[in-house]
């Protein structure tokens, strides 16, 4: 470096120096007329607060010392002090402002008398409560289980006014009963004796091929204990056997129930409330034929030339006595609804009594044909129904009729006179000339159909003087 470059260098040294020394002096001269401002604000503040609290001073001077205002001045301190004394007062009417009412329907109510002497009526089994409290006490209590109470504890037998109590619902909550008093009434009890009868329950839960046969009873005869009023509508006592699910002979304890005369339990101590019994299960059938039932008409002028079947017996299910008096089921056809060979599927009516049966169902094979007539002359007319026995006489001595046939040729011509019953029902018949509806069987396959030329018949019905004697000259008598 020259001489002239070290002196250039040094000039400017010294130049920067000197700028940065009058930034600092330009810095602290605004703090110092910042602190200056700051003073003299506080300052202000100072000195206007002081001129507030000497103020405010002289007025509390003013008003203290000052007997125009000394009754305001005790009226103020009266109530400061009544605020600080009765502060814990004002908080709990506070809190009062926090308390809650909830309402709980159908509470149970429970009675305390001896059981084993009175009998007791009147008392509702479940009544209304509300219940007051603080919030969270409340909800405490409507959630604690508790019950409502009749105490009858001392009383004799007669009508008493009772007063009922919330009990078990906690001791910072106020229980209201609604309603709060009943009448009730407390009868002395007595005890009678009643035979047992049974019903079977749950029937429905047993395969229907089973039968519940007749139940044996350890004892049959039981006690029941009760007022005489009550002991008085008991119309029977039942014990009521549960067969759900039996497949075989079973025991069990039955449970025991009084019933009045419509059938509606009777509230009584039954001594004792159960029976021990023994129940047979049986699977009794009967194997009998099924028979197709025709109604109505075939339409266009056809008939049912035959009928097959898949099935020509079934095996019903249900009890003897009811099997035994079965020979048939009944399948039904509409021969109106036919109008070409059909194969129709149809179901099997089964008899009152019949529990069921090992098909539901058979299917048919209808065959058609065209229709044909063939009337049928000297068919007898018979009675039915002679229940009086009376003798009666035609006056044209008229004992036969002629009956229309119609069908397929083929199942015409196999009717003779013999197959068909033309009748009049004498059920209602009195002594005297009088005209009878003319009736006629229709065949139960109805492959035929039959049709009479008349419709009436005329009688004269004598007394019952010959009542060994012929229904009628020349006609057949037939209760059928």
């Amino acid at each position: 470096m020259t001489d002239q470059e070290k002196k250039d260098y040094l000039s400017g040294s010294d130049d920067l120096i000197e700028s940065e020394n009058e930034t600092k002096t330009e810095l602290a001269n605004r703090i110092a007329e910042q602190s200056r401002k700051m003073a003299n604000t506080y300052q202000h503040f100072e000195d206007g607060l002081l001129r507030v609290v000497r103020w405010f001073s002289t007025f509390l001077d003013r008003v203290l010392f000052n007997n125009k205002y000394g009754k305001l001045v005790a009226l103020v301190l009266a109530v400061l002090m009544y605020v600080v004394v009765n502060f814990n007062s004002m908080t709990s009417v506070y809190t009062s402002s926090l308390r809650s009412t909830r309402s709980l329907e159908n509470v149970a109510v429970t009675a305390k008398y001896n059981n084993d002497t009175f009998e007791l009526s009147g008392l509702p089994e479940s009544v209304d409560i509300y219940v007051t409290g603080d919030a969270a006490n409340v909800v405490n209590a409507i959630t604690s289980g508790g019950t409502v109470v009749a105490d009858l504890e001392g009383l004799t037998e007669g009508s008493h006014e009772v007063r009922l109590s919330g009990e078990g619902f906690g001791d910072n909550v106020k229980v209201v009963v609604d309603p709060t008093v009943v009448n009730v009434t407390l009868k002395k009890k007595t005890t009678q004796q009643f035979d047992l009868s049974w019903d079977f329950i749950n029937r429905d839960k047993m395969e229907a091929v089973y039968s519940v046969g007749t139940p044996v009873f350890d004892y049959t005869k039981v006690n029941v204990r009760a007022s005489r009023d009550t002991l008085s509508s008991i119309a029977f006592v039942k014990a009521l056997i549960d067969v759900g699910g039996m497949t075989d002979d079973f025991e069990q304890d039955a449970r025991l129930i009084a019933y009045d005369s419509t059938g509606s339990p009777v509230r009584a101590d039954i001594v004792p409330d159960t029976v021990h019994v023994s129940v047979p299960v049986t699977s009794p059938n009967k194997t009998v034929a099924i028979e197709v039932q025709v109604s109505g008409e075939v339409p266009d002028g056809k008939a049912i030339a035959a009928i097959t079947t898949d099935q020509q017996t079934v095996t019903i299910y249900g009890a003897d006595t009811v099997l035994s008096g079965i020979e048939k089921v009944v399948v039904t056809l509409n021969a109106s609804t036919i109008t070409k060979d059909s194969t129709i599927l149809r179901p099997i009516v089964l008899p009152a009594g019949v529990n069921s049966s090992n098909i539901n169902q058979i299917t048919m094979n209808v065959t058609l044909g065209d229709e044909v007539s063939r009337v049928i002359e000297n068919v007898p007319i018979n009675y039915r129904n002679n229940i009086h026995n009376y003798k009666a006489s035609q006056p044209e001595n008229k004992t036969t009729t002629s009956v229309t046939v119609y069908g397929t040729k083929e199942n015409v011509d196999q009717i003779k006179v013999e197959d068909i019953n033309v009748y009049v029902d004498m059920k209602d018949a009195l002594p005297g000339l009088q005209e009878f509806q003319l009736l006629v069987d229709q065949p139960v396959n109805r492959l035929v159909r039959y049709s009479l030329s008349e419709s009436t018949y005329e009688l004269n019905v004598l007394g019952e003087t010959n009542a060994e004697s012929d229904d009628g000259s020349g006609t057949n008598s037939n209760d059928g």
